[in-house]
């Protein structure tokens, strides 16, 4: 299986990497549009701001690839953002595959919200062998409204997209790559897809 992970310079990548060596898997770092097509599996990840990450992505011309893509494809936190319409951040437009708008957090607590929460209402093979009330690792000041793309939630200042699903496109807005054994079953569901 040929995995891909998209690299444009706003990618926490080697936690990634090290996820997928643990399940047996030599993962490819690339911003190669044409070896991107090719992949069996493609992982968007994003640590950063949203401008910043979307003009790398439009430098690249990977803006225009990865909404082409029709292998499963997982967004990791600020790659699941960006795989939607428009963020909050400095007003961002992103890449619509998802018909979301992304909102920042209220000073009402804490932000960013970091650290361990529980993720409920899981639907899809993507959280097969998951239970609700499950502890994921988080790390954001924006977050996706709960839409019929929600696949999980999680309470923080409100209910929010824990995971969104649209086709082939997945998201996390937790980092499964950090969560522990759950976050690595989540990983290998992932690419067990069919």
């Amino acid at each position: 299986m040929k995995v891909v992970i998209i690299d444009y310079g706003a990618g926490n990548v080697f936690s990634v990497t090290t996820a997928l060596q643990r399940l047996g898997v030599q993962a490819v770092l690339s911003s190669d549009v044409r070896l991107i097509a090719r992949a069996d599996r493609v992982i968007f990840p994003g640590v950063g701001q949203a401008a910043a990450a979307m003009k790398q992505l439009k430098d690249k011309g990977l803006d225009r690839i990865i909404p082409q893509l029709e292998m499963p494809v997982l967004g990791i936190c600020l790659g699941m953002q960006l795989m939607c319409r428009f963020s909050e951040e400095e007003n961002t437009w992103g890449l619509g595959i998802f018909p979301m708008e992304v909102k920042k957090f209220t000073d009402s607590c804490k932000v960013p919200h970091m650290g361990w929460n529980t993720v409920r209402k899981l639907k899809t093979t993507l959280f097969q062998g998951i239970n609700p009330g499950e502890w994921m690792y988080f790390v954001h000041s924006y977050y996706v409204p709960v839409t019929d793309y929600c696949i999980a939630t999680c309470d923080y200042q409100c209910s929010f997209a824990a995971a969104i699903c649209k086709n082939n496109f997945y998201g996390c807005q937790f980092h499964p790559e950090k969560s522990a054994g759950a976050g690595e079953k989540i990983i290998k569901n992932f690419l067990d897809i069919v």
